[in-house]
C-alpha cells in the first residue's frame, strides 16, 4: 500500500492501484476495493488519478462511489 499524501487531513490513510481496480485504507480501519466491474471504469481511473495527486481521494468516493465497491 502506498501511503496517501493528504492522510492527515483525510478519511483516506492509503491506497494500492491494480489494473482494473483501486484498494483503499481508510482512517476508520476499513479496506475496499473499487474495480471496473463494480464502481466502472470512469470511476476507478479517476479515483487512481486523485490517489497519486493526493487530494480529493475520500471527497469523491463520499459523493459518488461510497457503496460501489467489492
Amino acid at each position: 500500500m502506498h501511503l496517501y499524501a493528504n492522510s492527515r487531513n483525510s478519511g483516506v490513510i492509503s491506497y494500492n492501484i491494480g489494473t482494473d481496480y483501486i484498494v483503499v485504507r481508510f482512517n476508520t480501519g476499513g479496506t475496499y476495493t473499487y474495480s471496473y466491474r463494480k464502481a466502472g471504469i470512469d470511476h476507478v481511473e479517476r479515483m487512481k488519478d486523485l490517489a497519486q495527486k493526493g487530494k480529493g481521494l475520500n471527497t469523491y468516493i463520499s459523493r459518488f462511489v461510497k457503496d460501489l465497491y467489492d
